[in-house]
């Protein structure tokens, strides 16, 4: 059985991690989405936030986990007895970044391999940080999220 685990902050998850996530899975026995619980960001969402929207959003799709973690990555993925890293790439803007994280991954843990999958084309435009600036000033992102994120944005920013 391979498990793979697709780490992030996903504040908030979009419709382009989900993608991503679903076709991890065609080819995983199983795929954590693993929510960094201190990464180096202002976060608009909590990490129970965060973990409580992913398994919402990621009900339909049986062979994905929601989890939660602090540590290194690699230490993870080891600690859930994983043996892939997944990651995602819209542009070409996140090559390098993903080519230096998969390099240090690798040189930490050359037994885990870094699978990245490239973003689907409609997806391929847009991020979290998109997302949130376009609910902050009010449009509409439910073609961007799933439908407990829109309610979430809702809730967030109908208080601001």
């Amino acid at each position: 059985m391979t498990i793979a685990v697709y780490p992030g902050s996903f504040d908030p998850v979009t419709n382009g991690h989900l993608d991503i996530a679903a076709r991890a899975s065609r080819i995983f026995d199983t795929v954590i989405m693993a929510v960094f619980d201190r990464p180096n960001k202002q976060l608009l969402f909590s990490t129970e936030e965060r973990v409580a929207l992913l398994r919402e959003s990621t009900r339909h799709l049986p062979r994905v986990k929601v989890d939660t973690y602090s540590t290194l990555t690699v230490d993870y993925v080891r600690s859930v007895g994983a043996s892939v890293i997944v990651r995602g790439m819209r542009a070409v803007g996140d090559f390098e970044a993903e080519f230096q994280l998969a390099q240090i991954n690798q040189t930490l843990a050359p037994d885990i391999d870094i699978v990245l999958f490239m973003a689907s084309h409609r997806y391929t435009f847009f991020s979290s940080s998109t997302v949130r600036e376009i609910a902050s000033l009010g449009g509409d992102v439910s073609w961007l999220v799933p439908g407990p994120v829109v309610e979430a944005l809702k809730r967030v920013y109908g208080r601001r």
